[in-house]
């Protein structure tokens, strides 16, 4: 096969992988393709020795897509401890001893399948036996899978084929099982392995680098993955860093758990570079106690001050390092004070976003990464990141916070729709490009039965994500949708969906929609971007401005999860009645005679903001037909609670203790404000070994998806160095995790060998899975949440729940066995959210 027929194949690959982004004709997403391209070898026999040449495979045999759970039978042996190795021809049987059937009405059997010449094997399922003289450490390549079990400890796949892509994986003496999950639309699998010639190495194929600009002095930081291959925790190691033969600059980097790896940060420091220079070398040095590792040299872009750029960035998120791209304002006269928000689409890197654009006079362009080209689909981490960049670069840029607008394309254009609706707050006007609405709208899943209480807790759990339900939060926001007529990636029927829901209650929306246009296009095929550069929509963004609070006289908002999104305007929904389900405000008031009136749905504490109003003792309210007069005095802000349909005022703020904006749950928000993975130590050999290798699955799963970076550790460390001010991950349960108690001793639910609790409902067994989130004492914002099982099997049963996968949501507690691999939802026994005050009798849950 010739180069440019395997590069055109890759090609297709990747648009089969997220087909409904990507066009080879778009320039934006081809220079993502030739970027991973240029990561991804060429894997020609000839060219690129060691790709595995044959397996043992099976079709596909998993269901469950942008699910919570999934259905597999491998797995399910797997959960339950009861795999063994096929032979070729042998017949996957249910248990009832009847054999699974293809479509075609043949039984589904392992057979073996021989490599392509680029080393690809077709399957669902792909079993590998190596044979070792001794044992060893070797580094995993791996493309298309969507996770692999090493021996029974299973590791994140690489479904995006990205080419920097390598694990270590611990090899015993003897015979080793690898087995791929199929990954990915084509389900191609290509894998070897590699030595690992030091104990620790690094790997430059996955950089998070800035840029330089001419004329700035530099001390920035760029991040790297280091490889542990050794059986311990790395410790005490130092990068130093030289640009271009300067003085070194070192930093000691964090730990990285054994066996594995870990984005690190290192500091880069240079003095300023002359207009000319277009890059700078630097050479970067590994060293474990005084000794030289590992070394590797890049090279460093130089931009001009009028030029794109990266900007680097510690995360609060994780504590990681993130990039994010500027097209830098350039003005005529004066300031350019307004900021453009821009949201890339599937596999697109933020800086090419960026460079889709000409420069603006009256503001500058920023680009998030979404933490990753594919990322999050702008929701969970990836809209955290977005409104992490928003806030960092709007200081950096000094802009005004009521010149910000938003907009993106593709994937990006759904970022678009989600975040405006999510933080109406903190945009003038907003402009979606291609985008679509929801994961439903654009799939078309079909609708689940809501009348079954455990799915209507399930899928309240995923509401943060329902666009149409969250639109009335546009009402006060410009509006600008543009789609091109003939978009075969993204149809044109979610923009005219989002115009219908539009004209219900908007009066200040365009809808415009490209004749002829597809998904990436440009008038008269002259080269451009009209698609994102659309000169309408920044007329229309030049005509808004967000106004200030004393002149927002009436508002409505509607949020899902006040920890998300709480506030609008002068008023906050810091509570709700019914868990995760929509709470509503209705309000208008009066700033001279310092009067409130209005509706609420679903809210059972409410904050309004005083300062705005003239001084007074005492303020008006009337809220759901009831009159409260309420002292004022000096208090900048005053609550309301609802208590027995009564609502009543007060100027102290309420019970930190109580759920609210700081922290209020489901399970995915405690991975945030940079969390600890622990991991017990305290049980038995087998629940100590699978919870450091959970942890340290989730770690590099958050890596792989959201270009992550997460502090491991165990129990007893925990306990030794006593953290605070972070979330915390508990790996085990109260019998296995010796954080647990400290942690999670008050909570009421309770999960340990051989059953679970929930207030007095045991649940007993020990195939049983629990997923919780509770607060931290003494910590007014921390959550803890547990990873944990009943036994083994339970323990197992997480391993492959995919809660690091955007539109995936479960609530506050979720308990379910092993019966789900094959049944699905009848499998889950108990779903729920705790109440106000955290208890289980006040909480919202389904049980079976």
């Amino acid at each position: 096969m010739t180069k440019e027929k395997a590069r055109k194949e890759r090609i297709q690959t990747m648009k089969e992988e997220k087909g409904n982004e990507m066009r080879v004709g778009d320039p934006i997403l081809f220079a993502a393709i030739g970027f991973m391209l240029m990561l991804l070898p060429f894997a020609s026999a000839q060219q690129e020795a060691g790709w595995f040449s044959e397996a043992l495979t099976l079709p596909s045999v998993s269901r469950g897509g942008r699910s919570p759970i999934r259905t597999d039978p491998i797995e399910m042996r797997i959960v339950k401890g009861k795999w063994t190795e096929p032979a070729e021809g042998d017949a996957l049987l249910r248990p009832s001893g009847e054999p699974y059937q293809r479509s075609d009405g043949e039984p589904v059997q392992w057979t073996r399948a021989e490599a392509n010449e680029e080393g690809w094997i077709n399957a669902g399922y792909a079993l590998i036996v190596l044979e070792e003289e001794s044992e060893r450490t070797a580094l995993l390549e791996a493309h298309g899978h969507g996770g692999v079990y090493v021996n029974g400890r299973f590791r994140p796949g690489n479904g995006y084929r990205y080419g920097y892509f390598r694990l270590p994986v611990r090899l015993k003496k003897g015979s080793n099982e690898l087995l791929f999950i199929g990954g990915g639309r084509r389900r191609g699998i290509r894998a070897r392995l590699r030595p690992m010639d030091t104990p620790a190495m690094l790997n430059k194929g996955d950089m998070t680098l800035p840029d330089f600009v001419a004329g700035e002095r530099h001390e920035t930081l760029g991040g790297v993955i280091v490889m542990n291959g050794g059986e311990k925790t790395l410790r005490g190691a130092v990068l130093s860093a030289s640009v271009e033969g300067g003085e070194a600059a070192e930093m000691p980097i964090p730990s990285v758990p054994a066996v594995s790896i870990r984005k690190v940060p290192f500091i880069m420091r240079s003095e300023s570079f002359p207009d000319d220079a277009t890059e700078a070398a630097v050479q970067l040095t590994l060293r474990v106690g005084g000794a030289e590792v590992d070394s590797i040299e890049f090279k460093m872009r130089i931009r001009k001050p009028n030029e794109s750029r990266k900007r680097a960035f510690i995360s609060n998120i994780d504590g990681s390092v993130q990039y994010y791209a500027v097209q830098p304002a350039s003005p005529a006269s004066g300031k350019a004070d307004a900021l453009f928000l821009s949201l890339h689409g599937a596999a697109v890197e933020a800086i090419g976003q960026a460079n889709a654009y000409s420069g603006k006079t009256w503001g500058h362009l920023v680009a998030p990464t979404n933490r990753r080209p594919y990322g999050f689909d702008w929701e969970d981490w990836g809209r955290m990141d977005a409104m992490e960049v928003l806030e960092t670069a709007r200081q950096r840029l000094n802009t005004d916070p009521a010149k910000t607008y938003l907009t993106g394309h593709s994937m990006g254009g759904h970022g678009a729709w989600h975040l405006a609706v999510t933080y109406p707050d903190a945009f003038a006007a907003v402009g979606p490009s291609a985008g679509w609405i929801s994961f439903r709208s654009y799939t078309r899943a079909p609708q689940l039965d809501e009348e079954d209480a455990v799915i209507n807790i399930m899928r309240r759990a995923a509401n943060g994500s329902d666009t149409i339900a969250l639109a009335k939060n546009l009402t006060d926001m410009g509006v600008y949708a543009l789609h091109g007529a003939k978009d075969e990636s993204v149809p044109a029927r979610e923009a005219q969906r989002m115009a219908e829901v539009l004209k219900e209650f908007h009066n200040n929306w365009i809808y415009h929609e490209e004749p002829e246009a597809g998904h990436w296009w440009n008038r008269d095929n002259e080269p451009g971007a009209d698609c994102v550069d659309w000169a309408p929509m920044f007329d229309m963004f030049a005509r808004h401005v967000r106004p200030e609070n004393a002149a927002t006289r009436d508002l409505q908002f509607i949020t899902a999860n006040p920890s998300v999104s709480s506030q609008y305007r002068w008023a906050a929904i810091e509570a709700q009645e019914t868990p995760m389900a929509f709470s509503k405000i209705n309000l208008r008031h009066d700033p001279h005679r310092r009067r409130f009136k209005g509706t609420t749905e679903n809210a059972a504490r409410i904050r309004l903001d005083l300062r705005h109003l003239m001084p007074s003792e005492t303020v008006l309210i009337e809220i759901d037909g009831q009159e409260i007069e309420a002292e004022r005095n000096e208090a900048d802000h005053l609550w309301l609670m609802k208590e027995n349909e009564m609502w009543t005022a007060t100027t102290y703020p309420p019970s930190d203790q109580l759920k609210g904006p700081k922290r209020y749950g489901p399970f995915k928000n405690a991975f945030q404000r940079q969390m600890i993975f622990v991991y017990g130590s305290s049980g038995t050999d087998a629940e100590n070994e699978w919870a450091y290798a959970k942890a340290r699955l989730d770690a590099e799963h958050f890596w792989y998806r959201g270009n992550g970076s997460v502090e491991i550790m165990s129990d007893a460390v925990y306990a030794a160095l006593a953290p605070t001010g972070r979330n915390v991950i508990l790996y085990g349960n109260a019998d296995s995790n010796a954080a647990w108690d400290a942690l999670l001793g008050g909570s009421p639910v309770q999960a340990r060998r051989g059953g679970v609790s929930i207030g007095e409902r045991v649940y007993e067994g020990e195939e049983t899975a629990v997923l919780l989130v509770r607060p931290i004492e003494n910590d007014p914002e921390g959550l803890v949440a547990a990873v944990s099982g009943t036994g083994l099997t339970g323990m197992r049963l997480t391993n492959r729940l995919p809660y690091f996968v955007s539109g995936v949501a479960y609530p506050d507690v979720f308990i379910a066995d092993v019966k789900t691999l094959e049944s699905g939802l009848e499998g889950v026994k108990a779903v729920g959210f705790f109440g106000m005050d955290w208890s289980v009798e006040s909480g919202d849950f389904a049980y079976r």
